[in-house]
Parts: structure tokens; sequence; C-alpha cells
């Protein structure tokens, strides 16, 4: 699958995530079409800047928040806010 293509299934299936839910990367990366392509899924959540793909809604296959272009703090507000996380 050529990079910009899975560029595209990874935002569209991000951009689906709705709210009160969440995806691994490795999720988002077999529903994207590539199974082992969840560091490339971190690296292109890493540079998107649009506000309406959730990108904060990927989280680690173990459950932890992982990276966010506006800082991992940000994202655990805003996942707690959704209700996903607890404290």
């Amino acid at each position: 699958m050529k990079g910009g293509l899975f560029k595209k299934e990874v935002l569209s299936v991000v951009a689906k995530i709705p709210i009160g839910r969440t995806m691994s990367y490795k999720e988002v990366a077999e529903a994207a079409g590539s199974p082992k392509g969840w560091r490339a899924v971190g690296n292109i959540l890493n540079g998107n800047h649009d506000p309406k793909i959730p990108c904060h809604r990927v989280i680690r296959s173990n459950g932890e928040t992982g990276g966010y272009n506006e800082g991992w703090r940000k994202k655990k507000g805003i996942l707690k806010k959704e209700g996903v996380l607890k404290n």
C-alpha cells in the first residue's frame, strides 16, 4: 500500500471514532489495511493538525494514552472530558 493512500485510510478510520470510544494504534493500522503499520499510524497522527480528526482517541494497546501532537497532558484531559479516562 502506498504511503499517501495509507495516510488517507488512517485519517478516515480515526475520523470515525466516536466520542467516548478509543482505538489502539494497532487497531487503526489493521482497519487501514496495514496490520503491522502501527508506528506509521503514530507518525501520521503526530503530523495531523486537522481538528476534524480526533487523534486523541487513538491509544496504545496496553491502555496507556501514548503521544499527542499537542502534548500527552492535553490528550489525557480531553479523554477525561469524553469519559474515556477516570483518573
